[in-house]
């Protein structure tokens, strides 16, 4: 597979050469065992914990960062994917906004509005779903399988499709990473959930919608919070207002899913010209692999 090769990590981790770059992902650590053939190597390794995406100030001054080992003679370094030139920056192929721009024209006006739907099962499905059936635009919203779709069964009968109104709600079958990618381009508005669908989106250049990660303590309401400081920051003050409302109340706040969703309809092709724009200012940046890469080139 072009290069890449998996192997099962099992209890008993087998013995195998020390790379030259080491990378933990998602703070799983690394097995003691390797970790001491690390230290046992006469060339180091540049060992690298890839750390989850975050628009925090703090990540940025943390980007980089050396933490030498407590015993051995190893040092790992911490890299913030991030928004900005002091971080690791996003995930993205050198050819995936001319892949985009190569799509055909968007629909005509008179269409229905394309809506996907990809969320947590904390999501508040039922309140959107009232606000979609009391839509007068005409609506089609796909709903890919697992916990988006359990949402949705929760609150309609059968395994659907299903017509609420003016909106036509659509199961939509697995599909691959680039077909993902050609639904959120297709999309009018993209409900996004997590780290990479998020990253995706951002992508399409289509107003969207994200449901963060729920942490304990409410911790994930103050990563939203940055996110939208900075993603708003050269907005239209009326457009920033519609998003963040939308985004506190997608993400579980005690507020009008129903007027929010209004507010951001009311406001929506502001928003698209706005997306659109951040889209083609975030891909003046360097991506995260090539940040990486020279990272760590710059220390083996």
């Amino acid at each position: 597979m072009q290069g890449v090769e998996i192997r099962h990590w099992s209890t008993h981790f087998p013995e195998m050469p020390v790379a030259d770059v080491v990378i933990e992902a998602f703070a799983c650590d690394l097995p003691e065992s390797y970790i001491g053939t690390m230290a046992k190597a006469e060339r180091k390794p540049c060992w690298v914990n890839l750390e989850y995406l975050t628009a925090e100030q703090w990540a940025e001054d943390c980007h980089g960062m050396a933490s030498p080992h407590p015993s051995l003679p190893l040092t790992k370094y911490f890299f913030f994917p991030g928004f900005s030139t002091q971080s690791g920056g996003l995930l993205r192929e050198t050819d995936l906004l001319q892949k985009r721009e190569a799509q055909p024209s968007k629909k005509l006006a008179h269409e229905p509005l394309e809506i996907s739907l990809f969320c947590y099962d904390t999501a508040p499905v039922g309140d959107l779903l009232e606000a979609l059936e009391r839509m007068q635009k005409p609506s089609v919203v796909h709903v890919p399988p697992g916990k988006p779709l359990a949402a949705v069964m929760r609150h309609l009968p059968g395994n659907g499709p299903w017509q609420l109104g003016n909106s036509r709600i659509e199961p939509l079958p697995f599909m691959a990473l680039d077909d993902y990618d050609q639904l959120l381009w297709q999309c009018d508005i993209n409900f996004v959930r997590g780290e990479d669908s998020f990253v995706r989106a951002q992508w399409a250049g289509q107003p969207f919608i994200w449901q963060i990660y729920r942490q304990e303590e409410d911790a994930h309401l103050i990563k939203l919070s940055a996110f939208l400081e900075r993603y708003c920051a050269t907005m239209l003050e009326q457009d920033a207002r519609a998003i963040t409302n939308m985004f506190v109340a997608w993400n579980g706040a005690e507020s009008s899913v129903a007027d929010a969703w209004a507010a951001f309809l009311a406001h929506w092709e502001g928003i698209g010209r706005y997306s659109r724009a951040w889209s083609r200012k975030m891909a003046m940046e360097s991506d995260l692999a090539t940040r990486l890469v020279n990272f760590c080139a710059a220390r083996v």
